[in-house]
Parts: C-alpha cells; sequence; structure tokens
C-alpha cells in the first residue's frame, strides 16, 4: 500500500501581495543579478589585461582577440580573482535561494524574515566589497559568517516547522 502526501500552498503565500515573499523575491533577484554579472566583470577583466584566457583556442586570432600574444594563457592575478569571487557566489547563492523559498512556505514572521534575508543580502554585498578590495581573509570570513548563518537559522526555522 503506497502512502500518499499531499501538500497544498495556502493561497497567497507565494504572492507579491505577501510582505515575507515580496522581502525574499527582491533579494532573491538581487542575488541571482549578483551571480550573472560577475562572469561579465571577469570578461572585462580578460579584456582589459588580454590575459587569464583559459582555454587553447582563447589565445588565437579573432575579431575580439585580434593580436594574440604569448601568456594570453597564463593566470592573471587581477582576473582569478575575479573568477574567484564567481565560484563563491555559485557556492553561497544557490542555497539561500532554495532555503529563502522554503522559508516563505512555512510563513516566518515578517521581521525574522526581513532580518534573515536582508543580512545574507548585505552580508553577500560586504563579502564582494571585501574581495573585490583584496582584505585580508578575517574580514571576508565574517562576511561570509554572517550570510552563511542566515542561510542555516532559515533552512532550521523551515526544519523545526516542518517535522
Amino acid at each position: 500500500m503506497e502512502a500518499h502526501i499531499v501538500m497544498t500552498v495556502e493561497a497567497g503565500i507565494l504572492s507579491l501581495e505577501n510582505p515575507v515573499f515580496h522581502t525574499y523575491a527582491v533579494a532573491a533577484t538581487i542575488m541571482v543579478l549578483k551571480m550573472m554579472v560577475q562572469p561579465w566583470i571577469t570578461v572585462r577583466r580578460m579584456l582589459k589585461v588580454r590575459a587569464g584566457f583559459r582555454s587553447p583556442e582563447d589565445a588565437k586570432k579573432s575579431p575580439i582577440n585580434p593580436n594574440p600574444r604569448e601568456g594570453q594563457l597564463d593566470a592573471n592575478e587581477y582576473v582569478e580573482r575575479s573568477r574567484r569571487m564567481n565560484l563563491n557566489d555559485l557556492e553561497s547563492i544557490p542555497g539561500f535561494i532554495a532555503a529563502g523559498f522554503f522559508f516563505v512556505l512555512v510563513q516566518p514572521p515578517l521581521l525574522l524574515a526581513q532580518i534573515l534575508i536582508w543580512t545574507y543580502v548585505v552580508a553577500r554585498a560586504a563579502h564582494f566589497l571585501a574581495y573585490v578590495t583584496a582584505q585580508i581573509h578575517d574580514i571576508r570570513a565574517t562576511c561570509w559568517t554572517f550570510s552563511s548563518l542566515a542561510v542555516i537559522s532559515m533552512s532550521m526555522y523551515v526544519l523545526v516547522n516542518i517535522v
């Protein structure tokens, strides 16, 4: 005998009329934009310094690379810093998107949602600024910690409310 679990979402939870969902939608959209813009920053840096290209075919003559030169495939710290920032976004932002969505579904108090969601966004913005200005690891780690704790808190709140 199969057990069927039926879950319904209360009407309005996933509506922009719901202030918790609205908060999440704005924050998640900002974070998706951040995640999608960072690779463009990397490309801009590659073109600016004409270095940091990754694949052998990238060093061939083309309209974007009309004058290939020796060393274009060598690592370039200016470009690699942007790549590391992109990888960090890819490690962090999808978890926030998922945890935040489930968090909305359990209908947390608005103030709690705003604190956790905006803590994440502000911490990630601070992390970006710390990384782009080459701050010491301790500063980046502190920013990362606040963003991570916000996502962990949302996830724990979800678990407590659905188990």
